[in-house]
């Protein structure tokens, strides 16, 4: 039995694989996932678990050296997006919403949430621990 950090099985297995520059996606409930890349879904019900608890325990677990997320989050989802940076105060870089679900093509794997709030996505990209 695991003692600390992130517990549910699939996420540590994944988080313990990753490379430098892999990337993963945390995402609300809404996301499509491509079909090639693998989905952990933890949602339970509607907002059940948010994002942001979601993103608060992966990145206690993750070496992340950069993120990339959704443009329209920063007029349409402003109170998450602070949350974000709330945990996060890396290199941080915005595309459009098409470009990002673009880039979820090469994700090892997506996260799904219960968030129900637009925009609650983010790509996660792995960095190294000296």
């Amino acid at each position: 039995m695991k003692k600390q950090g992130v517990l549910n099985s699939d996420i540590a297995t994944v988080l313990a694989s990753l490379g430098h520059t892999d990337t993963i996606v945390i995402s609300d409930c809404g996301l499509p996932v491509p079909d090639h890349v693998p989905k952990i879904d933890l949602a339970l019900k509607k907002g059940q678990p948010r994002f942001t608890d979601t993103l608060e325990v992966v990145l206690s677990d993750m070496e992340v050296e950069h993120i990339t997320l959704a443009e329209e989050i920063k007029t349409n989802n402003a109170e998450v997006q602070k949350e974000i940076f709330n945990q996060y105060s890396g290199e941080v870089d915005y595309v459009s919403h098409e470009r990002f679900k673009e880039l979820t093509q090469d994700a090892k794997v997506v996260i799904r949430t219960g968030e129900v709030t637009p925009f609650a996505n983010v790509i996660l990209r792995a960095g190294v621990i000296f």
